[in-house]
């Protein structure tokens, strides 16, 4: 337990320091890799809407008028980001910092949830997303993007040797791919699209009706 509040705090200094840099480097990942996965992404969002992982706002601006929005990340340098983005955008946003394992809202409460390029560096991603459809209401829609392991036998192999870096230095994986889990859940995915060597991966899944 200790050697895992060690790691989890660690990571949290490195996220922390990574808001220097963390906007010019997803600059030249949305221009070169992720395309319009944020524009997407958003595009999906309506009525009471949490971001996870919301990290230094990108998506604030992106966002319809017509939403209410509230993030969260566990990095308070990346939420400072966040809300001078947001205050920028002339955007009102609720921002805190939370755990996405343990999310600090009661059960059935937003009717969209989104979370991009962030369930690679939350430690269990499983319980994230648990925790996600936990508190979306019936009927209320998941969106997920993230980076996921390539369907190309040798981009796996360069994403494994860069783990072997990421993930002792800030918990990123590159292997990961959170549809898998996602359908065994019980929602129901109305979308999803791979794409650029399948590194990239789009999913909006619904959340059933109560019984």
């Amino acid at each position: 337990m200790a050697a895992a509040i060690d790691r989890a705090t660690r990571w949290n200094r490195y996220w922390d320091k990574k808001s220097r840099s963390y906007d010019r480097e997803m600059g030249f990942f949305d221009r070169h890799l992720f395309g319009d996965s944020r524009q997407w992404a958003c595009r999906q969002a309506a009525g009471h809407v949490l971001e996870v992982a919301v990290g230094t706002g990108l998506n604030v601006p992106i966002y319809g008028e017509n939403i209410t929005l509230t993030g969260i990340d566990w990095s308070e340098q990346m939420l400072d980001i966040a809300r001078c983005r947001a205050a920028d955008a002339g955007r009102e946003v609720t921002l805190r910092q939370a755990d996405a394992h343990q999310l600090p809202f009661d059960d059935a409460v937003f009717d969209t949830v989104v979370c991009t390029f962030g369930l690679c560096a939350i430690p269990d991603h499983v319980k994230a997303i648990d925790e996600m459809i936990r508190v979306l209401k019936p009927r209320g829609r998941l969106v997920l993007v993230d980076h996921i392991a390539s369907s190309s036998a040798v981009a796996r192999g360069v994403q494994r040797c860069l783990e072997a870096v990421t993930v002792p230095l800030g918990g990123e994986h590159f292997r990961r791919r959170p549809l898998t889990h996602v359908r065994t859940t019980g929602l129901v995915v109305e979308q999803t699209r791979r794409f650029n060597l399948g590194l990239v991966e789009w999913v909006s899944a619904r959340k059933p009706e109560a019984a």
